[in-house]
C-alpha cells in the first residue's frame, strides 16, 4: 500500500501536500491558476497602461500643452482593463472554490473508505470524536492552504512581468521594490517554527473535544439518571478551556506574521519612492515612470498578501494531512479476496440453505501494554448446516470475539475460519456479507421508517425487498403486532436510536433486519438478551422451524440454550466442551455452575419484572 505520509524537510513535505492536491484536480486547478494569472498580467497592464496616462494626456493637460479632452481615451482603455480584472477574479474563485470543495470530498470519502476497511478492533482503540474529527476539522486544515493556493501561484505572473517593468524603468527603483520578497520569506521561516507545534496541539485538541462531547451526547440517559450534569459539564469545560488557549496561542502567532507581511509592501512603495525622488531630480526617470514604479509595488502587495496567506495556512495544513494520514496508513485492514461460495440447493420456500462452519486451530491475540493479550487460542469448532449452535461462557471468555470471525469482522491472527469449506479471507465481501448476517447486542435503529431500517434502503426508495418479505421478517421476529400498531405501520418514523421502542423492540426490529437478507448463517451476540424470555423462545423457535439457516447464537439463558442443537462451552479463549446442553449438564462442572448462575440471573430478572 503506497504510504500517505508526508516525509523530509518542512519545505519537501510542504511541496508534495501541494503537488498532490494540484493533481487531483488538474484541470480545476489549470483554470483557476490561468485566471489568476491573467489578473495578475492585467494588473501589471494597469500599471503601464496609468504610466502612459500620466505622461501622455495628464501632464500635458495640467501645463496646457495638450487638450483635456483626450483624457476619455485613458478613462476607456482603464475601463476595458479593469472589466478584464473583474472577469479574472471571478474565474479565479470560482475555479478555486470547486477545487477546494473537490479536494475535502476526495478526502473525506478517502477516510471514510478506510475506517470501512479496517477491523472493529481499529475502532475500539480510536474514540469516536477523533474519528469524527478526522473527516471534518483535519479535511478542513489539510485543504486550508488550497483556498489562497490558486491566487498566490496566478500572481506568479505579476511578479514576473513586474520585476522586467521594474528593471525597464530603472535598476535602483526595482532593488528598493524588490527587498521585500526576501524579507517575507525570512519572516515566514520564523512564523514556521512557532505555528507548527501551536497548530499541532489545537487540531489534537479540537479531536478531544468532540469526543467528550460525543461520550456526553451518547450516555445522556445516564447523565441524567445518575445526576452527573455538574461532572459533565465540568469535564468539557476543561478541554474547551485547553482549546481556547490553543487557538488563542495559535491566534496571536498569526497576529505577529499578518501585520508584518501587510507592512512589507508599504515599507518598499516608501523606498521606491525616496529612491525615486532621488532619480527624477537627477534626470534619470520621469514623474510617469516613478508613478509606475509606486504602483506596481502597490499591487505587488497582492502576490506578497497572497504567499502570506499560503505560508500562513501551511503550518495547519501539513498538521491536518498528518493526522488524516495516519489513519489512511493504518494497518490492519482486512483483505479482500476473490472466491465465491459453493453454490448449494435452496432450502425451503426458495430461500438459501445454511452453510457448514468450520474453525480449524483459530488463535487470537491483541497487542497490550506488556505484549500480546490471547483471546482465543486453539479453538476447533465445526457447526453443521441448518444446525444451531449455543456459545456459553463467563465474561471474557471470547465468545463475542469468537462469533464476530464469522462475519469477519476481523481475521484470526492463526488459523482458519471455512465457510462451506472455503476460508473467509479467500471470500469476496459480496460472498460474505450475502451469507452471513450479525446482530449484535448494541442495537442500532437510524432515524428513518420502519422499512427504512429494515432494507437499509434509502427514504423513499423501496429497496430489493418487497413489503411481503418485510413484514415475514417482522413475523418471525415476533415484532409485527408492534410495527402494526404504529402509526403508519411500515412507513412509522422512529426517533434517534429508536427512542420510541423499547430495548427489546429495537432489538426485534434488528433481527428482522438481518432476516429480510434470508442469510444462510445468522449470528446472534446476545441479540435477544432485552427480550422478554416467552418471545426469545419464540424466535428461536421461529429460526429452527424456518428455512434451514445455521444459526450461532452467544447465550445466556438455559432457555435458549436448551433449544439449541448443540453448545459449546468456552473458558479462558478455549473451547471446554461442545454437545447437547444435556449432555454438558451431565459431564462439564463449568458449563454446571453456568447454568446455575444463568437460571438465578434469570428468575432475577423476572422478580424485578
Amino acid at each position: 500500500m503506497t504510504s500517505h505520509a508526508l516525509t523530509g524537510s518542512r519545505t519537501r513535505r510542504s511541496a508534495v501536500l501541494i503537488g498532490r492536491g494540484l493533481r487531483t484536480e488538474p484541470v480545476v486547478y489549470f483554470w483557476a491558476i490561468g485566471a489568476s494569472a491573467l489578473f495578475g498580467g492585467l494588473t501589471v497592464a494597469i500599471s503601464q497602461v496609468l504610466g502612459r496616462v500620466t505622461d501622455t494626456i495628464v501632464v500635458p493637460a495640467l501645463d496646457g500643452s495638450s487638450p483635456a479632452g483626450r483624457a476619455w481615451i485613458g478613462g476607456l482603455v482603464l475601463a476595458a482593463v479593469g472589466l478584464g480584472l473583474a472577469l479574472s477574479v471571478a474565474a479565479r474563485r470560482i475555479y478555486a472554490g470547486i477545487g477546494l470543495s473537490n479536494l475535502q470530498a476526495h478526502h473525506r470519502r478517502a477516510v471514510t473508505r478506510r475506517y470501512l476497511e479496517l477491523p472493529m478492533s481499529w475502532h475500539r482503540a480510536h474514540p469516536t470524536g477523533q474519528l469524527l474529527s478526522n473527516v471534518s476539522s483535519d479535511v478542513e486544515a489539510a485543504t486550508g492552504v488550497f483556498t489562497p493556493l490558486p491566487f498566490a501561484l496566478g500572481v506568479c505572473v505579476m511578479i514576473v512581468i513586474a520585476a522586467v517593468a521594474l528593471l525597464s524603468i530603472d535598476v535602483w527603483l526595482a532593488a528598493a521594490a524588490l527587498v521585500v520578497l526576501p524579507l517575507a520569506v525570512l519572516v515566514n521561516l520564523v512564523f514556521q517554527k512557532y505555528m507548527s507545534p501551536a497548530i499541532t496541539r489545537a487540531q489534537q485538541l479540537r479531536a478531544e473535544v468532540a469526543d467528550v462531547a460525543h461520550e456526553s451526547f451518547e450516555a445522556a440517559l445516564l447523565v441524567k439518571a445518575l445526576g452527573t450534569e455538574d461532572r459533565e459539564e465540568a469535564r468539557f469545560a476543561e478541554k474547551a478551556g485547553e482549546l481556547r488557549a490553543a487557538n488563542i496561542k495559535v491566534g496571536k502567532v498569526r497576529a505577529s506574521f499578518d501585520p508584518i507581511i501587510e507592512f512589507l509592501p508599504s515599507v518598499g512603495t516608501l523606498l521606491v519612492l525616496l529612491v525615486g525622488t532621488s532619480r527624477v531630480s537627477g534626470g534619470y526617470v520621469d514623474t510617469g515612470q516613478v508613478v509606475s514604479a509606486a504602483y506596481l509595488l502597490t499591487m505587488m502587495a497582492v502576490p506578497v498578501r497572497a504567499f502570506g496567506w499560503v505560508l500562513g495556512e501551511l503550518p495547519r495544513g501539513l498538521v491536518g494531512h498528518d493526522r488524516i494520514a495516519q489513519v489512511l496508513d493504518a494497518p490492519g485492514a482486512l483483505s479482500v479476496g476473490t472466491r465465491t461460495r459453493p453454490a448449494r440447493a435452496a432450502g425451503p420456500d426458495g430461500a438459501p440453505a445454511g452453510l457448514q462452519v468450520r474453525m480449524d486451530g483459530v488463535g487470537v491475540q491483541v497487542p497490550g501494554s506488556n505484549g500480546p493479550i490471547t483471546i482465543l487460542e486453539g479453538v476447533d469448532l465445526v457447526v453443521e448446516p441448518g444446525e444451531t449452535l449455543a456459545v456459553v461462557g463467563p465474561t471474557g471468555s471470547g465468545k463475542t470475539t469468537l462469533v464476530s470471525l464469522l462475519s469477519r469482522l476481523s481475521d484470526p491472527s492463526s488459523g482458519r475460519v471455512l465457510l462451506d469449506g472455503v476460508d473467509a479471507r479467500e471470500l469476496t465481501a459480496e460472498a460474505v456479507t450475502g451469507a452471513v448476517a450479525f446482530v449484535s447486542q448494541t442495537t442500532f435503529i437510524f432515524e428513518d421508517t420502519i422499512r427504512g431500517n429494515i432494507t437499509l434502503a434509502d427514504v423513499g426508495d423501496q429497496g430489493s425487498y418487497t413489503d411481503d418479505e418485510v413484514w415475514q421478517a417482522l413475523e418471525l421476529a415476533r415484532v409485527a403486532d408492534v410495527v402494526r400498531a404504529l402509526p403508519g405501520g411500515l412507513d412509522a418514523p422512529l426517533g434517534e436510536r429508536g427512542a420510541n421502542l423499547s430495548g427489546g423492540q429495537r432489538q426485534r426490529v434488528a433481527i428482522a433486519r438481518a432476516l429480510v437478507r434470508r442469510p444462510s448463517l445468522l449470528v446472534l451476540d446476545d441479540a435477544t438478551s432485552a427480550v422478554d424470555p416467552e418471545v426469545e423462545q419464540a424466535i428461536l423457535a421461529g429460526l429452527r422451524a424456518g428455512a434451514g439457516t445455521t444459526v450461532v447464537m452467544v447465550a445466556y439463558r438455559m432457555s435458549s440454550v436448551s433449544l439449541a442443537d448443540r453448545v459449546a462451552h468456552l473458558e479462558s479463549g478455549r473451547v471446554v466442551d461442545v454437545g447437547t446442553a444435556a449432555e454438558l449438564l451431565t459431564r462439564d462442572e463449568g458449563f454446571q455452575d453456568l447454568a446455575l448462575a444463568y437460571q438465578r440471573e434469570a428468575t432475577r430478572r423476572e422478580d424485578e419484572a
